[in-house]
């Protein structure tokens, strides 16, 4: 047996792993139906200025990523875009929403859109707090 170390993405060997996740998943889930989840918003000069990014698989909406522009911030944009996404999620399916964010991003905005905290990594510093987020739909 070889193990091998690397620090390039390796696309071929990612996506093995990731086959290998579900064949395992599959006998005891069933069949995995996932599937990209993008929504955002651009300025009249067609730059992006926020954007939530995830998936759904297992009737989970899996949050990878929102952002808001600096200058778009406080405008209500990131709500707009979360409630686009959660009604595509729900639209296929999903009975909740999960989310990870550090205690200097975002939260309180999710808790604000009806996420529950339902783990914390606390005192691993450097990195400040980490929360992981809920929320049902059904």
């Amino acid at each position: 047996m070889n193990i091998d170390v690397t620090c390039e993405h390796n696309a071929e060997l990612f996506d093995a792993l990731v086959e290998g996740v579900r064949q395992y998943n599959a006998q005891h889930m069933g069949e995995e139906a996932s599937e990209p989840l993008l929504v955002s918003a651009r300025d009249e000069q067609g730059q992006v200025v926020g954007g939530v990014a995830g998936r759904t698989i297992y009737r989970q909406f899996l949050i990878e990523v929102l952002w808001v522009s600096e200058a778009a911030r406080g405008s209500g944009l990131g709500r707009t875009l979360m409630a686009k996404a959660e009604e595509e999620a729900r639209r296929r399916g999903c009975i909740a929403a999960q989310v990870d964010t550090l205690k200097f991003q975002a939260p309180e905005f999710y808790q604000k859109l009806g996420f529950e905290v339902v783990g914390q990594v606390n005192g691993v510093p450097p990195s400040p707090d980490r929360f992981f987020l809920m929320k049902r739909y059904v």
